[in-house]
């Protein structure tokens, strides 16, 4: 490769060398009238599924843009399984939180109605959008899945058994992040396991929540300090945290790629 693509973006379509694709408007625009490319310039292509590849652009038209992919700049990497389950919050905050969760790795943005959200609806179209546009800039191979909304009860009734929840509590029994996080941490499989994150609304989760969870198996509680954080601030320290100690931000051997 003699130049390094001006732009990442994400596609749904497959990727392989050869292969002609066409891009909406909103994309034929983007790289047109903002980035100003013109024929021949490089973009890298990600789909979540096939690696990264280069591709040129082939010509622009009225509302359309076709580029050809060449060759992979990188294969697909198996990513530690991370959700982040959340009560939602209001917009400008939901779309920081997905923006920064995406750049911190989660491989899942599940928002979850407790008892003291305020939030009523969320635009699950906006946040993969913001996720798409976080995943492009941190070069992210992939893009967290974004599930509507449901209730923690209804959540948990459907919980997968082999999946660990590390719940964010601010008040009851909780040892430490950093503590509980490290005792997990000797086991050698820990990282690999399937794990979510599990934030409460800004005016926290209601005891009979909290009592609820303690009772669940797959739950560890954990405190983030004396500080009363807001409820993004808090979901971004626990995925910060979760990742230097269990996820990739630790010295671990590298995971295989997908076959």
């Amino acid at each position: 490769m003699q130049d390094k693509p001006a732009t990442r973006l994400y596609v749904e379509d497959d990727l392989a060398a050869g292969r002609t694709l066409g891009l909406d408007h909103t994309r034929a625009h983007y790289l047109r009238h903002v980035l100003r490319l013109e024929a021949g310039a490089a973009v890298a292509l990600f789909n979540g599924r096939d690696g990264e590849w280069e591709a040129r652009i082939d010509g622009f038209g009225k509302g359309w843009c076709s580029l050809t992919v060449g060759e992979c700049r990188r294969p697909q990497n198996r990513e530690r399984d991370l959700w982040l389950v959340f009560a939602p919050i209001k917009r400008a905050r939901i779309d920081f939180l997905a923006e920064k969760a995406t750049e911190l790795g989660v491989t899942a943005l599940r928002p979850v109605f407790t008892r003291f959200t305020a939030v009523t609806r969320v635009n699950t179209d906006r946040l993969f959008a913001n996720a798409v546009e976080a995943a492009e800039q941190a070069e992210r191979l992939s893009v967290p899945r974004v599930f509507e909304p449901v209730s923690l009860e209804d959540l948990l009734a459907d919980w997968p058994a082999e999946r660990r929840l590390l719940v964010c509590a601010e008040a009851g029994p909780a040892r430490p992040i950093a503590a509980a996080l490290g005792e997990i941490a000797r086991d050698p499989a820990a990282g690999f396991e399937p794990w979510a994150v599990l934030t409460g609304p800004e005016g926290g989760f209601a005891r009979s929540e909290l009592d609820g969870l303690a009772k669940l198996p797959f739950v560890t509680a954990v405190g983030l300090g004396p500080r009363v954080l807001r409820a993004d601030t808090a979901a971004l320290a626990a995925l910060a945290c979760w990742q230097a100690i269990l996820g990739d931000g630790e010295d671990r051997p590298p995971v295989r790629s997908f076959s």
